[in-house]
């Protein structure tokens, strides 16, 4: 009695495509007959294709061979796949820890940067001429080395400071 690819399919338990490919795994003189767009599977065509497949007439213990050598290979997979995934997890912890480590430097220097930037302003204050210098407690001789030693042009005398001198005498 004539079978067709799906009766063929869910007789051995896969699909109707893995059954194409397998036809097309034939040889040419082991191909089935086709009957319009079907192929029509005969004893000897379901016999080859179940050779090919790997399945015996006697399907039961061949079948549980078969799925347990499959079974096998997906739990190497999946031992394999778990592997890969703590060595994942793990590099991802090792990234995570960098990144905060990078974070928190880059917080300390920013603190730093700040404190140095405190710190010069403070000298600056400190390296400037004092502004108004006194003739009663500095004798012209000290002003003159003040002057001579110092790096900067003696204060010049603005607009508004001759109206307050003249105000004054």
């Amino acid at each position: 009695m004539p079978k067709t690819i799906r009766e063929l399919a869910d007789e051995l338990g896969v699909s109707k495509q893995r059954i194409q490919q397998i036809i097309a795994k034939l040889s040419a003189s082991k191909t089935p007959n086709k009957e319009g767009n079907r192929y029509v599977l005969n004893a000897q065509d379901v016999k080859n294709i179940k050779d090919l497949m790997g399945f015996d007439n006697d399907k039961s213990s061949t079948n549980r061979l078969v799925d347990y050598d499959v079974y096998l290979d997906v739990i190497d997979s999946i031992k394999e796949k778990d592997e890969q995934i703590k060595s994942l997890l793990e590099v991802q912890k090792q990234t995570q820890n960098l990144l905060d480590q990078q974070q928190r430097l880059a917080l300390q220097d920013k603190k730093l940067l700040e404190e140095y930037k405190a710190e010069i302003k403070d000298l600056k204050a400190l390296n400037m001429p004092p502004q108004d210098i006194k003739k009663e407690n500095s004798s012209p001789k000290e002003t003159t080395d003040y002057i001579k030693g110092s790096p900067q042009k003696p204060n010049k005398k603005k607009w508004w400071q001759f109206k307050k001198t003249r105000a004054k005498k």
